[in-house]
This record gives C-alpha cells, sequence and structure tokens, in this order.
C-alpha cells in the first residue's frame, strides 16, 4: 500500500540533552552526533537481522520524507553496546558499528567479518531547487575492492559487473533506475534517493574537448577542437573547428550551421521525429587528436542515432545506429597513456538526429574499484544495507524492506504478440484466429497506442471507425482462450474531458502547456502528463480509465513512456523542471520515482476494484519497490540490431539482481532500419536470422512477448517462405508450454521463497571467479543455463559451464563436466541450452493455451549426477487467494548415492485443485545421451494423490 509522504514525518531535531555524550540511544537504534566530520549527526536503525538504515544529516534538524521504496518499519531487537570509541547494534547475521570520532559506519557479518566500509565523508554540496534548499551528496564504500557488483536497474551498454564501471542512474526509454546494489560479498546497498545519481566516477560526465578539470582535451592542428566537415551528398559545405561534439538536445540545434542544413519532409503517419526526415544525403565527419594527461582507460560514451562510426588511430571501436528520435549512449574505452596522443575520427550520418561526446580523465585505481554513489538532490545521505548468505538472501532483505514480489498471473508466462501496430480490431482479432487455426499456442494479444484519434490523446476513447465495437472485440479475444492487453499512457491532451478534469483539480503538469510544447503525432499537439504524486490524482487517473477501459473487460495494461517521457530529445534539465512541482518536492528531487508511485496507484486500484483478479501491468520504467505493484518491466524501444540483441542480456540480468524478477523485451528488436522496412532482398537474410535468434532468447525469459515496428513479427509473417525459420520458431512455443510447469513454478517461487528468475550466473556460482564477467549467459531458474547467439552468422559459440555443476546439453543430453569452456554447436534454428546435474523439471502436456489441461498429466525429469531438489508449487494461477494461504506445493528431491527421487507429501491446498495427477518419471544419466522427450512414457509411470512417494531408479 503506497503510503502519503509527509516531510515532517521524520523529522530529526538533535537539541535533546541526552546528546551531551554525543550518543542518543533509540527504541530502534542510535543517533550519533560525531567529533568531527560534514555529517552533524549519523542514525542507524535495525530493520531486521542483518538489515540496518544509515542516515547521515547535514544539519542539526533535518525532515526526511517517508521513503516511496522503502514500505517496511524499524525492529526493535538487536543487541546494543557502547566501547570507548563506537557504538554496535547486532542481530544474529549482522552488525552496524557507529564511529563516534567521525559518524563513520562500517557493516559486518555474523562472524565479525567487514562486509561495507564508508570511506571519509565527502562534504554535502548545498544546492538550492526552485528556491528549496537542498544538498547534493556523495558516498564511497569499500576503496579498493576486487568484489563483483550488480543490479542498478536496466541499463543497455553490456555491462555485467559493475565493479569499475560508471553508471548514471536517470530513467530513459531504456535505461530503468533502481539504487540497488548487490555485493558477491553477502550484502546489497538501497541506496535512497529519488534524483538522478551516478554509480562510480562521481564527476558529472563533460564534453570531450570541454573546458574545466577532469575534462578530455582535443585539438585540431595547434588549436583546440574538432575539425568537423558537413556534407550534403558528394558535396563539402562547411568545414570549421568547433570546441566539442555536441548536438544532444532539441535546444542544440540551433547551432547547426545554416549552410549545411538538409532539406526535410515531415516525419510521415507515425510522426516519431520532430525534426522531421532529411530529403538530401547528409554527412559530418570530425577528426581530432586526444591528448591525454592521465594514464589509464578512459571512458568515453557517445550519444548518438542515425549511423555513427568511431575510430581510434585508424582502428574502428564502434559502429552502431538507433532510431533517431530515440538517442541513447554507446559506451567504449579506449587505453591510453599521458602524453601520447591518439587521432579520434567520428563518421556520422544524421538524417536529423542527435550527437554528443562525453569522457573523462580516469579515476585513480582504488577509487575506480569501489562503491560510490551520488545524488544530485538530497535532505541528506540516506541508505539501507541487508546481508545474507548469498544474493538470493540479499534480494530477500531487499525485498522485506521494499515489499514482496506479486505473483502475476499464470497466463502472462505464456506467449505474447504484439505489434505496433494493430490498426483495427478486425486486424487484431485476426491475428488471433490465425494463431487458432494454425495450432500455434498462444495467451495473449496487446492493442498499442492510437486506438483513439489523434487530437484525443488521453480520453481513452476508440476511433469508432476502426474500433467500432471494442466491448465485442475483447469478448472475442476472450473466447478464442486469450487475454488482451491494453496500452494506456498518463500522457493527455489539455482539450480532452479528462484532461480538462484532471487540470481543473490541479492534477496535470502545467509548464509543459506554458511553454507550448508539441508532440510528436502529426502536425504535433499541446501535451502534458499528470502528476500521481498524490492520492486524489492516481484515483481519478484510474477512474477515468475504469470507466472507459476497465469496464470493458480488458486484462492488462501496458504503461508506456512512464519516465514520463515528455520528448525524447529534451535536455535533462528540461525535463526536470516540468516534471514540477509535486506535493513531493520539485522535479529534480523526485526525478526517477514517477514509475513507481504511477504504477503502484494504479495495482492498488486494480486490486480494489477487482479485487479477485491478479493485476497484470506492463511498464517501461521502474524503481526501487516496482515489484511490489503486479508489474513486469520491459527494456523500452531498443533498435533491431545484433549488439542491441547481446546487450539484453545484462541488462535482463541485472533488472532482476535488483530484486525485479518479471522482466522482458521487444523480441526483434523494436526499432527498425529501412534496409529491413523496405525489404531489400539482400538484407532479408539477415532480418530472419537477426529474430529468430532473438526469438530464442525471448522463449527463455521471464516474460516471451513479441513485438516490433514493422515488418510484422508474427510467426507465420516472419516464417514466410523459410519453413526451417517457421518450424523453429513453432517450436519454441510449443517447448515453452510443454516447461510450464517448471516456469510457473519459478514464478511462484519469486514470492514464496522471494526467488529470481532469470539468474545471473554469479548467484549460484560465485564460488567461480570466471563467471563473475559472463554478459552472454545465465540460469533461467535453478536448473537451465542458457547462451544466447547474438553474432550474425555464426554456427557455434564459446559456452562456459561453470565449476560446481556438472551439465547436459538440454538439446542431445550429451554430459559434460563443469569448470570448462566448450565450443557448442548452434546451427542457426537452435541455441546452447544446458541443465545442471541434480535438476529435476516439471514439464506439461501439449496446449494451446496455459488454461488447457491445468491438471494434465505431468513429466518429472531427473538430470542425476549430483543431489537435487526442487519445490513445485500450484495455485489457482489467476486470484489473490494465494495471500490467503490457498497455495500447494510438492518437495522434489534427488539422492544421487541410493538412486531415489522422493515426491514428497502435498502441503497446502487451494479451490479446484485436483487431488490426483498422472506423472511418469524419466531419468538422465552421464551415460546415455537422449534428447528430451516430453511424452508421457518415461521409465516410471504413478497417480499422485498428495502423499509421500518414493521413486528408485
Amino acid at each position: 500500500m503506497l503510503r502519503t509522504p509527509t516531510l515532517a514525518a521524520m523529522a530529526l531535531c538533535l537539541a535533546s540533552p541526552a546528546l551531551a555524550t554525543g550518543v542518543e540511544r533509540l527504541p530502534h537504534g542510535v543517533l550519533v552526533t560525531p567529533d568531527s566530520g560534514p555529517a552533524k549527526a549519523v542514525r542507524v536503525l535495525v530493520y531486521g537481522d542483518g538489515q540496518f538504515r544509515v542516515t547521515a544529516m547535514p544539519a542539526d534538524a533535518v525532515a526526511l520524507p517517508d521513503s516511496l521504496m522503502v514500505i517496511a518499519q524499524p525492529v526493535e531487537a538487536f543487541t546494543y553496546a557502547e566501547s570507548g570509541d563506537a557504538v554496535t547494534l547486532g542481530t544474529a547475521t549482522g552488525t552496524a558499528e557507529v564511529r563516534l570520532a567521525d559518524g563513520h559506519v562500517r557493516v559486518l557479518d555474523a562472524a565479525g567479518k567487514e562486509l561495507l566500509s564508508e570511506s571519509p565523508r565527502t562534504p554535502f554540496q548545498p544546492v538550492t531547487i526552485e528556491g528549496e534548499p537542498f544538498v547534493g551528496i556523495s558516498q564511497q564504500f569499500n576503496r579498493g575492492t576486487d568484489e563483483g557488483f550488480y543490479g542498478l536497474g536496466q541499463h543497455q551498454n553490456g555491462q555485467m559487473n559493475y565493479n569499475g564501471e560508471d553508471v548514471e542512474l536517470a530513467q530513459h526509454n531504456m535505461d530503468i533506475a533502481v539504487p540497488f546494489v548487490v555485493s558477491t560479498r553477502g550484502y546489497g546497498l538501497l541506496w535512497d534517493n529519488e534524483s538522478i545519481t551516478r554509480f562510480g566516477d562521481p564527476r558529472p560526465p563533460q564534453l570531450v574537448g570541454a573546458e574545466g578539470a577532469g575534462a578530455l582535451k582535443v585539438t585540431s592542428g595547434d588549436q583546440p577542437g574538432w575539425t568537423a566537415e558537413y556534407y550534403l551528398g558528394d558535396s563539402l559545405a562547411v568545414r570549421q573547428v568547433e570546441p566539442t561534439i555536441n548536438y544532444q538536445f532539441l535546444r542544440d540545434q540551433a547551432r547547426w550551421p545554416a549552410a549545411a542544413k538538409a532539406a526535410i519532409a515531415a516525419s510521415g503517419e507515425s510522426g516519431q521525429n520532430t525534426q522531421g526526415v532529411a530529403t538530401q544525403e547528409q554527412r559530418v565527419v570530425w577528426t581530432g587528436t586526444l591528448q591525454p594527461t592521465a594514464d589509464g582507460v578512459h571512458k568515453l560514451r557517445l550519444y548518438s542515432s542515425s549511423y555513427v562510426r568511431v575510430f581510434a588511430d585508424g582502428q574502428e571501436v564502434l559502429n552502431r545506429w538507433r532510431q533517431n528520435w530515440n538517442p541513447w549512449f554507446h559506451n567504449f574505452d579506449l587505453p591510453l597513456t599521458a602524453g601520447t596522443p591518439v587521432e579520434l575520427r567520428i563518421e556520422w550520418e544524421p538524417n536529423q538526429g542527435y550527437i554528443a561526446l562525453f569522457g573523462s580523465d580516469p579515476l585513480p585505481q582504488e577509487d575506480r574499484h569501489s562503491l560510490w554513489l551520488s545524488s544530485e538532490a538530497a535532505r541528506a545521505i540516506d541508505y539501507y544495507v541487508v546481508t545474507g548468505q548469498d544474493m538470493d538472501a540479499v534480494i530477500a532483505g531487499y525485498r522485506a524492506l521494499t515489499g514482496k514480489s506479486a505473483l502475476l498471473p499464470q497466463w502472462a508466462y505464456g506467449f505474447w504478440q504484439s505489434r505496433q501496430r494493430y490498426e483495427t480490431q478486425d486486424q487484431l482479432l485476426g491475428v488471433l484466429r490465425e494463431y487458432r487455426k494454425r495450432r500455434i499456442p498462444i495467451d495473449n494479444i496487446v492493442l498499442d497506442w492510437r486506438y483513439w484519434t489523434d487530437p484525443t490523446w488521453g480520453s481513452h476513447a476508440f476511433d469508432p471507425a476502426r474500433f467500432p465495437r471494442p466491448e465485442r472485440m475483447v469478448d472475442q479475444v476472450h473466447d478464442l482462450d486469450a487475454r488482451i492487453m491494453i496500452s494506456v499512457w498518463p500522457k493527455f491532451y489539455p482539450d480532452t474531458a479528462n484532461g480538462r478534469e484532471l487540470d481543473a483539480q490541479g492534477f496535470l503538469y502545467r509548464r509543459p502547456l506554458e511553454a507550448g510544447q508539441k508532440d510528436w503525432v502529426g502536425p504535433g499537439y499541446p501535451n502534458t502528463f499528470y502528476n500521481p504524486y498524490t492520492r486524489p490524482a492516481r484515483d481519478l487517473y484510474f477512474r477515468q480509465i475504469r470507466d472507459a477501459l476497465v469496464d470493458k473487460g480488458f486484462d492488462a495494461w501496458w504503461m508506456d513512456a512512464v519516465e514520463p517521457d515528455w520528448h525524447s530529445n529534451l535536455s535533462i534539465d528540461e525535463r526536470k523542471y516540468q516534471m514540477g512541482p509535486t506535493a513531493r518536492g520539485p522535479g529534480a528531487f523526485v526525478f526517477n520515482s514517477y514509475p513507481l508511485i504511477h504504477a503502484e496507484g494504479m495495482a492498488d486500484n486494480l486490486r480494489a476494484a477487482q479485487p479477485d483478479r491478479r493485476p497484470f501491468i506492463l511498464t517501461r520504467s521502474g524503481f526501487g519497490g516496482i515489484q511490489r505493484a503486479s508489474a513486469a518491466l520491459w527494456s523500452g524501444d531498443v533498435a533491431a540490431r545484433w549488439d542491441d540483441l547481446r546487450e539484453q542480456i545484462s541488462a535482463g540480468v541485472n533488472i532482476s539482481l535488483s530484486g525485479i524478477p518479471n522482466w522482458t523485451h521487444d523480441i526483434g528488436g523494436f526499432a527498425v532500419e529501412d534496409r529491413y522496412t523496405r525489404a531489400e532482398p539482400e538484407h532479408l537474410p539477415e532480418w530472419r536470422e537477426l529474430n529468430l535468434r532473438w526469438f530464442q532468447f525471448g522463449a527463455w525469459t521471464p516474460l516471451f512477448r513479441s513485438h516490433g515496428e514493422a515488418p510484422y513479427r508474427e510467426v507465420y509473417e516472419l516464417g514466410q517462405d523459410d519453413p526451417a525459420m517457421y518450424r523453429a520458431m513453432v517450436g519454441l512455443i510449443e517447448q515453452r508450454y510443454r516447461l510450464m510447469p517448471y516456469i510457473t513454478a519459478v514464478a511462484a517461487d519469486t514470492y514464496h521463497a522471494d526467488g529470481t528468475m532469470m539468474r545471473g550466473l554469479v548467484m549460484d556460482f560465485a564460488a567461480d571467479r570466471q563467471v563473475w564477467e559472463v554478459d552472454d549467459q545465465y540460469m533461467f531458474g535453478p536448473a537451465f543455463l542458457v547462451a544466447p547467439v547474438t553474432e550474425r552468422g555464426a554456427t557455434s559459440r564459446r559456452v562456459y559451464l561453470p565449476a560446481g555443476a556438472d551439465w547436459y546439453d538440454w538439446r542431445s543430453g550429451a554430459f559434460h563436466r563443469g569448470g570448462q569452456a566448450i565450443t557448442a554447436q548452434a546451427v542457426r534454428e537452435e541455441i546452447p541450452v544446458y541443465v545442471r546435474a541434480g535438476s529435476i523439471i516439471p514439464t506439461g502436456p501439449a496446449v494451446q493455451h496455459t488454461a488447457e489441461q491445468p491438471d494434465g498429466p505431468v513429466v518429472l525429469h531427473v538430470f542425476t549426477g549430483a543431489d537435487g531438489s526442487f519445490t513445485w508449487h500450484a495455485d489457482d494461477g489467476t486470484s489473490h487467494a494465494y495471500l490467503q494461504g490457498q497455495h500447494a506445493k510438492v518437495p522434489l528431491s534427488w539422492d544421487e548415492a541410493s538412486g531415489t527421487l522422493t515426491i514428497g507429501a502435498r502441503q497446502g491446498s487451494y479451490d479446484g485443485m485436483a487431488r490426483r495427477r498422472d506423472m511418469s518419471i524419466r531419468f538422465h544419466g552421464p551415460e546415455q545421451a537422449v534428447a528430451p522427450d516430453f511424452s508421457e512414457n518415461g521409465e516410471r509411470r504413478l497417480t499422485y494423490d498428495g502423499t509421500a512417494v518414493t521413486v528408485r531408479r
């Protein structure tokens, strides 16, 4: 339940006689007044076993708002001890220690081993935002550490282990800010701040060539800056020296040389680029000499759209494309030596796009390898530490603070078909009917945006010419045994009835309207977003959706552009300003929290309106705690390119390590190059291969969802004239449904045991240091190791099989020892997948949707070679009854020494549960290489009635 924040709720006043000695014991912790240092007071509270909150304050009286992320309350169960120079708060699994001299805090495990230690505290930096006083904050921990860091949300630069990396936490179409980091040392840290935050280098990124300490210097001949050459067609239009490369935002386009401006046309019907589309070929080439003043790896960040290539001393170091209306960062590293110049060349085809190049001198090694968090706007430094014996325990502690991961309806784990966009109700229904006709399993179909008429965004009203009977459309989807999700935005045109109603109560952001800002649809319309930072605003927003859409029977809610995305190419400063004011503070103070408060308002209202149904929300951005809002996240409007496919892997793993288990992506990539949309024959094989490889990856992620712009992504469209591709895609969907007992059990585990579906290898094999950096493999639940193919034309790939387990090839049954890298065959129609020895995998019958044969026969696949266990969860799959204990689980265990499978006694029950289930047991052993067989004719067959059964091999 979302709490209404009150700034005075946690006001800390140090004017207390008890503080004469510098220490005040509190019911839930301790308050220390340090003898020295920037913090005037340091408070440590205990929130549970091994869970601590640390608050360092810049003044004697600080008002802290209630946390949006943390919903837990502090506890009184802890031990308290004072020594000559420190105060210690103890629990069974962890201890927090505060040094009296300077307020330094460190956290230790139960054995007294130091897990986390603050570096000397950085002075608070006073800042004034819209007339309100705040402080900029920064805190470093574990300077010079070699531990692995993971989590931090979703970031698409191929970063897996963040030790030594820099990450900016700022909500964006493809970037999800979650300020929670998990360490291989056995702790996690939740940084409770909603403003833009940096992990790693605390310095704001600087343009290459800019003035200022730490900025990388560049020269052209004997003068500072870049030589810039602007071409129109083959003709050089402008040559000039520019201090930096900076066309990052809309406002920066005014600097474009007049003589190099191309003729442009409107963006067309989709209207996704305010700048229009260039009708003349454009090209810009920047050349310059980097003049490094420090040794080490320099981290450069190229913000760009359209086609761009970067060369260092003649060697290509970057080659990327991204759609023009959605530019983003591409990182690359350059090892440089002070005093040794490097020639850089950047070639860009703008087509009215955006570009900027950032980079700074490297930090000293001990600073680079540390946990360092810095935020732009705060009242105080405020963070939580959770300890645990492994990463699963740490994530469980995080969810104890921020909320359990709500169970999604079972149908969410079936196949999703989507498109940008189905333009009529007949078109949408025709796709679903085609799947049923072809007997391709499917559970969900999606209605994307613009089902309204263009001037009525926010009305939630259907265009009657294209969707004459939306209620009937929903009913027909249900008659086809499927569900339908509809896109809803927090965006409004002010002259709609809904916009006027929200505005009359002060629930619309006014600043975009006052600025005369227009969007990118058709001719462009004035628009704004609703302000969700009060409960009445959230309730009114939902009531409008309920009246227009919920009551029509829609099943799921696609909450798009919830960063909020005013416009993809506004500057960050403009975005901050337009997000304010709010009841919680200015936009800069709350910058990252909109997705959480918006999703939670929707989820709370859906639960009240439909108390017998689990909500399903798909949201493009998130924040700490969003897992409690029945939300799945997706990776945004990614490009349909091989590099982007690979970057989905680390993005999905790290959002999962942020405590958010339900994640998905646009299979095939959302945005498509012209060479594909024009269906140029020479590019068709690559288009098919890219989609098939992405589809293979998607089949092994938490949510299996196909979506994107044209060309169409339906299986039968992609596989047209390519029978092998079609069979492979249908086979992946059929396999997904066969694995549904396993998948839904793993999904249930995210609630009942705080589990994680898409697991970084480091979660299960942290003792094997080789897995810490693996960014192209992961575990899907406890059993499957998945190794997607992300290189064009590859027919094999290197796979690392972690030490600590042995492995079976899922495709062939071949047995491999762990702790080695192998070359795995990967023809176009399949990817390498391996099963951990000791795994027990329940599979089900061939079905067309998840509600078919819910109590059908089950095959238990036992992969021998090690002891193993698995908990098979089940419930009714759609209601909240599991919260009242209506849930059953069956413990499964394999004992290698005795060769015995134990199917334990069923624990619990739920309405409609079958009391008896037909089971078949299939044993897989190292001595035989057998491909998986889902038929019910295993070596042993039995009828399980809920009592314990043992089966000897």
